[in-house]
């Protein structure tokens, strides 16, 4: 078996906001609760397993590859919520896109500050 990420550990200042916010945005399953986790599942068999915080939430970057049609829905939900996106990681380019590697993108953040980033063709290519 080649090597496969499962899951990574998103750690949140409000658990079940962060979960309910990702899901939504994102089109997902609500996030079930399993132990201390609230479990974002990916599409791929990847989750996001969102965990209450107990200090400071150090920001991550956490990128989603989509297809065209997703891409357009949740940049519809990003839109609909008012929340601020931009074309770079740096957040430089506001309320742009990116047409990098002959697909679209965009990042915006999450309440707790993490980087999110949704492409429709992997860097390189794909």
């Amino acid at each position: 078996m080649a090597v496969q990420l499962n899951h990574t550990i998103v750690a949140a200042r409000d658990r079940d906001a962060t979960a309910t916010f990702l899901t939504e945005v994102l089109g997902l399953e609500p996030a079930p609760v399993y132990g201390p986790f609230r479990v974002v599942s990916l599409g791929n068999g990847v989750s996001l397993d969102v965990a209450q915080a107990d200090g400071p939430v150090t920001a991550q970057h956490y990128a989603f590859l989509v297809s065209e049609e997703e891409f357009d829905q949740i940049w519809e939900r990003i839109k609909e919520r008012g929340l601020t996106y931009w074309a770079d990681p740096y957040h430089r380019r506001p309320g742009e896109i990116n047409t990098n590697d002959g697909g679209r993108g965009l990042y915006w953040s999450d309440p707790d500050g993490h980087n999110l980033e949704i492409i429709t063709v992997p860097y390189g290519g794909g």
